[in-house]
């Protein structure tokens, strides 16, 4: 069995060019030479393997869970990948051995049973929906080499479709950081139909780094009858604790100001954050077995309620964000759509501004229109590239996280609201997002 040192320092290693593993820590090593392979030799654990290519195809570092085969163990691994030259420089954190998956040796019988049953298409994406891994069953459906997949985008290899909502569960799902199923897809080379599940995969430190998830053709879907996505005694069990952590971090974030504790501040604000995001959630399975149309809404309600979400981010880059004091400010929408909307338009603001700005939030009406702007002081946007800005995958300039998703995602959602999102910008001026709604008087 191959262990890590007793001190747990990280392994590393190094990969040349050609996929070769050229230097190792011992614990690399002798995996490596458990795979039948050998130091100098191309590096023979595939998942490991897949994680390179990816960092040195895009040139940017990838970090990724792997589990490695041994011969009578599995490694559990964290393993970040960075391009040097043309080298990768692996560093691998918390390995952990465990007993190996069954069955690692097959009776004939077995394996005859095996050839019967289809084998599973499985796929595994990063935060920007690049392949990580595909099983060689679903690389032949998209007409690709499952050995060179690793780096290309899902969306240049599958067309999204709007399920009977209208709405791309991926889409929704890479938004909100969330797993998701049903999301029908058409191979592009072939426009063979599929159906997409995926779950969220994640770092040691929870931040979100992809999906890890399953392919089937349609007439494989099972269908599971409806029924609420929470018990409504289970719903208010959850949200008194909640909205206790909520009084109390809010409690301990003044009490830390008044004492100048800023730490503290910050840790109780986080928490603050998180149990508001956690009732959002709850709310919106509490609602899922209600109707889903457009309904009244406040949206001076919404929009407070998004702020809470993004405020941690805007303290650690000392952003004031200021909202217009209304009372109510009704409009026509679905409540849930209207917060992810408004929390990516508020937090791109607060991404995009100089630090130790401000973004400021206003409400209007304008004919049969509600209207609620978000203004940065961010380093604007030239119009010829202000509808560009709603299409998939665009970025704004210095934009170095996120899907570039967002937008789309959020006019989307707008529009399916009878509402539409607006942008006014100009270079150096900063930006100013609107939100437009049905009005109600």
């Amino acid at each position: 069995m191959a262990t890590a040192p007793s001190n747990s320092k990280p392994v590393l290693a190094r990969i040349d060019k050609d996929g070769r593993l050229i230097a190792a820590d011992p614990p690399l090593e002798r995996l490596q030479v458990q795979a039948g392979s050998m130091l100098g030799a191309p590096l023979a654990l595939p998942q490991l393997a897949a994680v390179a290519r990816v960092a040195q195809r895009l040139g940017i570092p990838v970090s990724r869970r792997v589990i490695a085969a041994g011969r009578d163990k599995d490694v559990d691994m964290w393993v970040r990948a960075v391009p040097e030259g043309d080298e990768v420089a692996l560093t691998i954190d918390h390995w952990t051995a465990q007993l190996a998956s069954p069955p690692r040796l097959s009776s004939i019988a077995a394996v005859e049973h095996e050839k019967l049953v289809a084998a599973p298409m499985t796929w595994s994406v990063d935060d920007q929906l690049r392949l990580v891994a595909i099983s060689p069953e679903l690389a032949g459906r998209l007409s690709i080499a499952a050995e060179s997949a690793a780096g290309q985008h899902l969306i240049k290899l599958v067309r999204l479709e709007t399920d009977d909502d209208g709405e791309m569960p991926l889409l929704s799902a890479l938004e909100a950081r969330t797993s998701f199923t049903g999301q029908k897809v058409t191979v592009r080379s072939t426009g063979e139909p599929l159906l997409l599940s995926g779950e969220t995969s994640s770092a040691p430190d929870s931040s979100f780094t992809g999906f890890e998830g399953t392919a089937v053709s349609p007439d494989q879907e099972t269908v599971t009858p409806g029924r609420p996505a929470i018990d409504s005694t289970i719903h208010g069990a959850l949200r008194s604790p909640l909205d206790s952590i909520v009084r109390t971090a809010e409690e301990m974030v003044d009490r830390s100001r008044t004492a100048a504790r800023n730490e503290y501040t910050a840790y109780a604000a986080d928490i603050a954050t998180a149990a508001r995001h956690l009732l959002s959630v709850i709310r919106s399975l509490g609602e899922q077995s209600e109707s889903t149309g457009c309904q009244r809404i406040d949206l001076a309600e919404l929009t407070a309620e998004a702020v809470g979400l993004i405020e941690s981010a805007a303290m650690e880059r000392q952003i004031t964000i200021g909202i217009q004091p209304v009372e109510t400010f009704a409009a026509q929408g679905e409540s849930r759509s209207v917060i992810q909307i408004l929390v990516n338009l508020i937090g791109n603001a607060v991404r995009y501004s100089a630090e130790r700005t401000a973004v400021t939030i206003s409400f209007e009406r304008s004919g049969n229109a509600a209207l609620v702007h978000v203004a940065d002081k961010g380093p604007g946007i030239d119009p010829v590239d202000h509808e560009r800005m709603f299409e998939p995958f665009e970025q704004g300039s210095g934009g170095n996280e996120g899907s570039g998703l967002g937008l789309s995602i959020a006019r989307r959602l707008a529009r399916a609201m009878g509402g539409d999102i607006q942008l006014d910008s100009v270079p150096g001026d900063g930006s100013r997002f609107t939100l437009a709604l049905p009005a109600v008087q």
